[in-house]
């Protein structure tokens, strides 16, 4: 994968960078969850993050390798999730300056959070797309490092350093499942087991209403939907960004899409089965592992639980509780 934008060399730098602020997350087996599949089921919980979610590892990386310059001026980013959580996080410890933009009615607890970090929330647009093309224009007025969702190297690389944990932890994996949305989390999770664990099964899952990467895989070429209506904000992403899916496209083995029906049971299934909370886009790799338990059986599958940032609202949706 050496012609590719991110290289294993790239993730090497990016560790100890990312575990002098961020702890090794836990890669626990569910004898439930195991039961319930059929497979030895273990799950990487990135949620355990300060974030709760795997984003905060690429926001560290690339806050670290900013120049003095850029760090004092700051970055400036769209978002509808756990990426500008990130961005918010790595600013606050770096000292720098985070300008956040977030789509209309984006979930109200993710930018309160944001705000309580520190960053400088804008609302605008009435969907990312928007958002994105508003934040572009005030990094251009203002000179600040413009921070892309996906497309950046050193989040890539800092994404990747989980990866690198399972391998530690779990030499034996047969099989990896891995929610995309923008597509970082797989490009980093693949180019580090491509070569730490070349015969490693790399599974990519996506919401069958957000399905950009699965149409691109497909066709062979970037393909950008018309709207991306899915409750799992993580996979929310209307385009196939291009850094990902040089990375990918010839390197992970299936990707599977998964219903909104599907994420919403699978909801339940992780909170049952792990006691952890699951947002949407985490919950997208219980739901694709209960369709594919059949072709697994037998076999030792680590689940990338992404993220928590679920707000009350949808969770209560979710686990089929309402308010009186």
């Amino acid at each position: 994968m050496s012609d590719t934008p991110v290289c294993f060399q790239d993730i090497l730098r990016a560790w100890p960078v990312v575990h002098r602020h961020l702890r090794r997350t836990p890669l626990y087996r569910y004898p439930l969850l195991s039961r319930r599949l059929g497979f030895d089921a273990y799950v990487k919980h990135e949620n355990h993050l300060p974030i709760g979610a795997f984003k905060v590892r690429g926001g560290v990386s690339l806050f670290a390798n900013l120049s003095e310059r850029e760090r004092r001026r700051g970055i400036v980013t769209a978002t509808r999730s756990a990426h500008g959580l990130s961005m918010a996080w790595a600013a606050r410890a770096f000292g720098s300056r985070a300008v956040i933009y977030v789509p209309k009615r984006n979930n109200p607890e993710t930018n309160a959070n944001m705000e309580a970090m520190g960053a400088e929330l804008h609302e605008y647009g009435d969907d990312f797309d928007e958002a994105f093309a508003e934040a572009e224009a005030h990094a251009s007025n203002e000179g600040l490092r413009f921070v892309h969702v996906a497309n950046d190297p050193l989040l890539i690389a800092g994404v990747g350093t989980h990866a690198m944990e399972i391998a530690e932890d779990l030499p034996d994996v047969d099989a990896v499942v891995v929610p995309v949305g923008g597509g970082s989390n797989l490009a980093g999770t693949t180019v580090a087991l491509r070569t730490l664990r070349p015969n490693v099964e790399i599974i990519a899952v996506q919401a069958e209403r957000a399905n950009a990467l699965a149409r691109s895989l497909r066709s062979g070429k970037r393909e950008t939907l018309e709207n991306a209506d899915t409750f799992a904000d993580g996979l929310a992403t209307k385009r196939t960004f291009e850094v990902p899916f040089a990375i990918v496209r010839d390197q992970i083995d299936e990707i599977v899409e998964v219903s909104e029906d599907e994420m919403r049971r699978a909801v339940r299934v992780a909170l049952e089965t792990t006691h952890n909370v699951a947002e949407g886009a985490a919950a997208a790799a219980y739901a694709a592992a209960e369709k594919l338990k059949d072709r697994l059986r037998g076999k030792r599958v680590v689940l990338l639980h992404t993220g928590q940032n679920i707000s009350r609202d949808t969770l209560r949706w979710a686990l089929g509780l309402y308010d009186a």
